[in-house]
């Protein structure tokens, strides 16, 4: 089997099957036997679950309906956590499996998005993971390419100023707006295709993230054994965005984020670099706080965001993680 698509469900069943409506499309092009979609449920406890089994057995007489697997985690351990059952379950029943592509349930692939990441990583057997164009069901693009966070580049998101920004540039996390295909640092995981060679050989996604940096993560371990990771605009992919997480409507930052930007940093960089990362942060969002004072502007951090990383950051002094 050349590929398996993993669409992980927390609660958003109707958003999940019209996601899987899309992935048939986009692989009805390949052979019956070289795809399968397996949906996760992440232990919704809402129904989901039974919706959806529902849904696939109505649709069982209907071409590519009979390739969709219904699986349960019985536990909520988080974007990762889900995503790697679905992995698991992929590499230990499918022969010669080549690929697994994961997708967000609030992700639409258009009718080539799949194929143009399949044909690029068959075509360039050094890469080993392929993301999409994402852009919002209104048409508007989003920013889903990035460099790897470092505490210049914390503090240069938290300031949010013109010349300082300018300044600090080549430490920016988002990349923008790209124009044209190009290596990334890493790439967001509404659609990301990933080598099965890959995840043997770096290993798949760090369950200590429940969500927010399990991609960066995954993203830097690859990169470190010589798997670079390439953004593709020619596969476009429309995204909801926060549909199970809720983040645009976040008035305060969750303890989860919290717990994996630590994660993150300390893993990766040491418990150093995390409190460089933290200090820079918060000078940077004192100051961008104290500018929308001044200046009378809309402050759009969330609700005592400085105290709540630093209050985080000290009570995990002596964390392990």
């Amino acid at each position: 089997m050349k590929i398996a698509v993993s669409i992980l469900n927390y609660r958003t069943p109707e958003l999940t099957i019209d996601a899987i409506k899309a992935t048939i499309t986009a692989l009805e092009y390949r052979e019956k036997n070289d795809w399968r979609i397996l949906v996760v449920d992440n232990d919704s406890q809402d129904g989901s679950e039974e919706q959806l089994q529902k849904v696939v057995e109505e649709n069982k007489n209907t071409a590519g309906w009979q390739n969709i697997e219904v699986l349960q985690t019985g536990h909520n351990g988080g974007f990762g956590a889900g995503n790697n059952y679905a992995i698991q379950y992929a590499r230990e029943k499918f022969a010669q499996l080549e690929y697994v592509y994961v997708l967000n349930s609030d992700a639409f692939p258009d009718q080539d998005a799949i194929k143009v990441l399949i044909d690029f990583l068959d075509q360039n057997t050094h890469y080993g993971f392929a993301g999409s164009y994402i852009y919002g069901t209104d048409g508007t693009p989003h920013e889903t390419a990035f460099r790897f966070p470092s505490p210049l580049g914390e503090f240069e998101g938290a300031v949010r100023f013109g010349p300082i920004s300018k300044l600090l540039k080549k430490y920016q996390v988002p990349l923008g707006l790209l124009s044209t295909s190009c290596d990334v640092d890493w790439l967001a995981g509404a659609s990301m295709l990933m080598r099965i060679k890959t995840l043997e050989e770096v290993g798949v996604f760090d369950e200590t993230f429940f969500l927010y940096f399990e991609e960066t993560d995954l993203c830097l371990r690859a990169q470190r054994k010589g798997w670079p990771v390439r953004y593709i605009l020619e596969s476009k992919v429309a995204h909801i965005g926060s549909a199970s997480t809720g983040m645009k409507k976040w008035d305060r930052i969750p303890a989860y984020w919290l717990d994996s930007r630590r994660h993150y940093f300390k893993k990766n960089h040491g418990s150093l670099q995390f409190a460089l990362a933290t200090f820079l942060r918060t000078i940077g969002s004192t100051l961008y706080n104290l500018r929308c004072v001044i200046e009378k502007k809309e402050n759009t951090e969330p609700s005592r965001f400085i105290r709540d990383m630093l209050k985080h950051a000290l009570a995990s002094t002596s964390s392990k993680s």
